[in-house]
């Protein structure tokens, strides 16, 4: 059994079952990739892929337990790796994180700045998606940090605590009805068209939940997964922005009027995940502290050990989360 077939298994399942994307990802040659699995399920005595009457490349329930320990063990050796880079250069390596369009634009920028600044030769790499393919990339090792807010059920795979609170608020050009309100309610919100985020993304489930709870349905007449793209169609005019507060720029946004929406919304909270069994190099640990001072290295390193999330709620459940 070699480490490059394990390898080779992995990324299969990373690529769908495709022999020439698990070849191309790995530049080697589709007739290579084939072959050793071959040997591999050969030694192991059943096949781990298996071709469907329909010619079509199945997992077969032994494949998806060795694919498993496979990813355990290729995850191990990446570990092993890290403690050797941490030993012999503390300050240099990588750090990769997936995380969403508002994360990206809005919350992570002076982070980023300051993080870089202190460590020069730290290469970051930020991937951009929905909430599924940021879980994914982690998930893969594809990415070490997952940040987001919604469909937190993507994440069970990854330890996941929690950052900050933050709130939505209404976006209206200078002059709208809206603006006219002392305190705007659902009820007002629901005689207007709305342009928001798409569903899955940046806390777009508690619209729907507060409507919901209002016993009324949204009249959105368009979605996006970037809240610039959204204040732009609300500046021509075509409906009232639902978006996170710290999104919108009192300067840059001048043309636009921000509504504090805290009272029709309830608040949603952005977390940061990464797998159970990661080495956290010391860089890692620093950019989880400046980007939510209350994960501490002490805080961090007690949710590896205890690696549940149900458990790891309840340790923080007395914690007063800052917010945005």
């Amino acid at each position: 059994m070699k480490l490059q077939q394990l390898r080779y298994i992995v990324e299969m399942m990373n690529n769908n079952l495709s022999v020439t994307s698990t070849a191309e990802n790995l530049f080697t040659s589709q007739p290579g990739v084939s072959k050793q699995i071959k040997l591999l399920e050969e030694e192991l005595g059943f096949a781990i892929f298996e071709r469907t009457i329909k010619n079509k490349t199945e997992v077969t329930p032994a494949g998806l337990q060795v694919i498993k320990y496979a990813a355990d063990v290729l995850n191990n050796i990446d570990a092993i790796k890290a403690v050797s880079a941490d030993f012999k250069s503390p300050n240099k390596g990588d750090l990769r994180i997936a995380t969403t369009q508002t994360q990206a634009r809005y919350a992570l920028p002076d982070v980023i700045k300051n993080f870089m600044q202190k460590y020069p030769d730290v290469t970051l790499h930020m991937h951009q998606g929905a909430p599924n393919q940021i879980a994914e990339a982690v998930v893969k090792g594809q990415a070490d940090f997952a940040i987001a807010t919604e469909a937190l059920h993507h994440y069970e795979d990854l330890i996941m605590l929690p950052c900050y609170h933050w709130y939505r608020g209404l976006v209206v050009p200078k002059g709208h009805p809206l603006t006219k309100l002392e305190k705007v309610t659902i009820d007002d919100l629901a005689q207007y068209p709305i342009i928001t985020y798409t569903f899955g993304f940046t806390g777009r489930s508690e619209l729907d939940t507060a409507f919901d709870r209002a016993g009324k349905k949204p009249n959105i007449v368009l979605t996006a997964t970037d809240a610039d793209v959204i204040k732009t169609y609300v500046e021509l005019g075509l409906g009232v922005g639902v978006i996170a507060s710290m999104s919108v720029d009192p300067i840059k946004d001048s043309h636009l009027v921000a509504i504090d929406a805290r009272t029709i919304f309830h608040h949603s909270t952005t977390k940061i995940g990464f797998r159970k069994n990661i080495f956290m190099r010391g860089y890692m640990f620093d950019f989880i502290e400046r980007f939510s001072p209350h994960l501490t290295r002490e805080r961090v390193e007690q949710a590896l050990i205890i690696k549940d999330n149900d458990k790891i709620t309840e340790m923080f459940k007395n914690l007063v989360l800052p917010e945005r």
